[in-house]
């Protein structure tokens, strides 16, 4: 247990948990109990059964067993104990889930090192208090909603927002009073909360003079905000009146910080799962605008900046990464449009998520829009059906308003145009937008549309050969291979041991989610999506009989990876050096995804013009810096090459 701990911790960016803490935590937890709060269960024999939470199913196939503490449902082979389920139904880390639990359950929490244990305690007991304010905060606001002073607020969310009655309710809207202090009354002298807990909570501020305190949210319709397992963790608020601004968020605290925060994401998930595309707007009316429609896959942006890390929040929930941006249509909203592309274009080229762009028309929002006509909400949903892919969108933004008859305009949208096809790495995708281009440019005489196609072609050679003048060197086919080698092996260790060393799968399973890493080899990514799904508890034997069964089902694919299942003595050799193999294994997957990323900035930056793009050239080779870096400090970390412990010809230099 020790030994398994201590590679948890050298992976997992949480405080180091004691090993006691963490058997008493899965001793302590009862599987029924955690799983009734989620799904409906009827007694059947010793077992309780009911209807799957990660799949749609009329009859029951999702079993619990009480004398084995795990879950396992027939449809769809999810399975485990009690902290898989809570991970995978929230989508939650390991860390977080037994925190969660150690709360839940009053188990006292120690770490190895005494320091970090009084730490943790501080900020647990924090934030804890502060989501106990925050809840109180919210059922003050959802009360004042009700009263007479309220009756503004409630006739503007009903009859200009047209939110129904169970909306308002679902979302917990609310009302700020006009007063200076109502709030600060009601928590500080009505309910005797700490002053300084409150303000640090973002409810009440110092004032001006530095005297006493008055609300931060007056006279305005307040919203709660919640994380992804659904705690208020800060309000965002509508004014009523004239006072500017007109919207208004928490300020930063312990709890909310805006810039990683999707709005309305705990209320989303389940349907971005069942639907397997995300759809982001700015504003949370306009999410909850949505919701009230039926269309529960939107979560907001909350009019900050959409990067990289909201992004994988989403791409957790969808299989396929389809997601839909639909911000405001107005020139501000296209231009977060054009910044959250810029944001996230790493992810985009590489492949990691399908996003398409809606605009709707008459450069409406989604509030606006959805609240026009009785038939709007149909036609949204057709809308984002026929949402351009984002390159498309973006082709359509370069001559939007354009006369392209004008040979000074057309002169400008050229470059522009060249640069952007430049960036596909695809050549039949690139060859397919060469081919559109030339229509666009040609304003459908098709006599033109070869000619334009031909010119593009050319200047998209220029330019590439221009940026080859001044290059870092690229990788060559042996780099590559002995890549190639590093990633097969690594995945096929990492594989190996998760099926025959069940005290190493939440190691594994939370390190790779942490990092982001993902299985690249198709045949270790299919076998490693079926091990998710089963995620059994019980030991490799009951582990490896699931997966000859699943042999029968997909023969073509389990024959890739039958060797895995068999040890033989080199692999015994392998999983006896467990933890070694672990660190090494994971430290090697990072790697290959840092010389990915470090040639996406090489050629990033080759495609770049020295005389217009210096500073945007200066960001890339920072960058690039940085992953040679990280990089480096992985190699240390292996200690040795891979190839070295096992016998490669090749070295990955």
């Amino acid at each position: 247990m020790e030994e398994a701990f201590s590679v948890c911790d050298r992976f997992m960016d949480i405080p180091r948990l004691h090993p006691d803490t963490i058997d008493e935590i899965k001793q302590r937890v009862d599987i029924v109990d955690v799983v009734q709060e989620y799904v409906p269960l009827r007694k059947r024999g010793k077992d309780f059964v009911g209807l799957c939470p990660f799949h749609q199913e009329k009859s029951p196939s999702f079993s619990v067993t009480p004398s084995k503490q795990v879950y396992y449902c027939f449809g769809c082979n999810a399975g485990g104990n009690a902290i898989n389920f809570l991970m995978e139904i929230g989508k939650s880390s390991f860390a977080d889930v037994l925190l969660d639990l150690a709360r839940r359950y009053q188990i006292p929490i120690r770490t190895v090192e005494r320091e970090q244990h009084e730490e943790l305690q501080r900020q647990l007991s924090l934030r804890e208090q502060l989501y106990e304010i925050l809840a109180i905060a919210a059922n003050f606001f959802q009360h004042a909603l009700r009263q007479p002073q309220g009756a503004t607020a409630l006739t503007y969310l009903k009859e200009t927002r047209q939110l129904s009655e169970a909306t308002i309710q679902q979302f917990g809207l609310g009302y700020a009073p006009a007063g200076w202090e109502t709030l600060y009354r009601y928590l500080v002298e009505t309910k005797r909360l700490s002053v300084a807990l409150v303000e640090q909570a973002g409810l009440i501020k110092k004032r001006s003079n530095g005297e006493g305190y008055i609300d931060y949210f007056r006279d305005r319709v307040t919203v709660p905000i919640s994380d992804i397992q659904g705690r208020i963790i800060g309000f965002g608020s509508r004014v009523l009146g004239d006072e500017l601004p007109k919207y208004l968020n928490s300020p930063e605290t312990e709890l909310f910080d805006k810039g990683k925060i999707l709005y309305a994401l705990d209320k989303a998930k389940g349907a971005i799962a069942k639907q397997d595309s995300a759809i982001v707007v700015e504003g949370y009316f306009d999410a909850i605008a949505l919701h009230g429609c039926g269309i529960e896959n939107a979560v907001a942006s909350l009019g900050t900046a959409f990067n990289q890390e909201r992004v994988k929040q989403l791409l957790r929930y969808t299989d396929s990464k389809q997601v839909i941006f639909n911000f405001d249509a107005d020139a501000a909203g296209m231009k977060a449009t054009q910044r959250a592309i810029a944001e996230i274009e790493s992810l985009i080229y590489s492949g990691q998520i399908q996003l398409r762009v809606l605009n709707l028309p008459d450069g409406k929002d989604a509030d606006e829009f959805l609240n026009s006509s009785p038939e709007a909400p149909d036609i949204y949903r057709q809308q984002l059906q026929n949402a351009p892919l984002w390159i498309d969108w973006q082709i359509v933004q370069l001559v939007s308003g354009e006369d392209l008859t004008q040979s000074d305009r057309f002169e400008k949208i050229v470059p522009s145009m060249v640069k952007l096809l430049q960036q596909i790495p695809d050549n039949a995708r690139r060859t397919h937008y060469l081919h559109r281009c030339g229509e666009i440019l040609s304003q459908g005489d098709s006599r033109l549309t070869a000619r334009y196609e031909q010119d593009l072609n050319i200047a998209l050679r220029k330019l590439r050969k221009k940026g080859d003048k001044e290059k870092p060197p690229t990788a060559n086919i042996q780099q590559l291979k002995a890549e190639r080698d590093l990633l097969e092996r690594a995945e096929s260790l990492l594989l190996c041991i998760y099926i025959h060393c069940p005290q190493y799968r939440d190691t594994i399973a939370q390190t790779l989610d942490d990092k982001d890493l993902i299985f690249s080899v198709p045949h270790y990514r299919f076998l490693w999506r079926k091990l998710l799904e089963m995620r059994e508890a019980e030991g490799s034997r009951d582990l490896l009989s699931q997966l000859h069964a699943i042999g029968i089902q997909y023969p073509q694919e389990m024959a890739k990876v039958s060797h895995l299942l068999q040890l033989d003595e080199t692999a015994r050799e392998d999983i006896a050096r467990e933890p070694l193999i672990v660190s090494t294994a994971i430290a090697g997957l990072e790697r290959v995804t840092y010389e990915k990323y470090r040639r996406y900035c090489i050629e990033r930056w080759q495609q770049l013009d020295p005389s217009k793009d210096a500073e945007a050239m200066q960001s890339y080779y920072q960058q690039l810096q940085a992953a040679e870096n990280t990089i480096q400090a992985l190699d240390r970390e292996r200690h040795v090459s891979l190839f070295d412990l096992y016998g490669a010809t090749v070295r990955y230099n």
